[in-house]
């Protein structure tokens, strides 16, 4: 976990928090942790259905195009 004292976190506090880790960050005051910072935990709600009438598909989704005949003499 990276450690970063008041001062510090206080010039650079959205730079921070816009590069912040998943296990968060400790903020120190006199080398003593006084608080510790982490990322919001977001669930996956907000995407699904979020491309909604967004995307449109054109043939097969499912297919390459390519015509396969594996039962096929040659």
């Amino acid at each position: 976990m990276k450690t970063v004292g008041a001062a510090k976190f206080k010039q650079q506090c959205l730079s921070l928090l816009d590069h912040l880790d998943p296990e968060g960050l400790v903020v120190t005051k006199h080398g003593k942790p006084v608080a510790r910072v982490v990322p919001y935990e977001r669930g996956s709600a907000p995407l699904i259905g979020s491309l909604k009438n967004k995307i449109v598909v054109n043939g097969d989704l499912l297919s390459t195009g390519s015509v396969w005949q594996a039962n096929a003499e040659s």
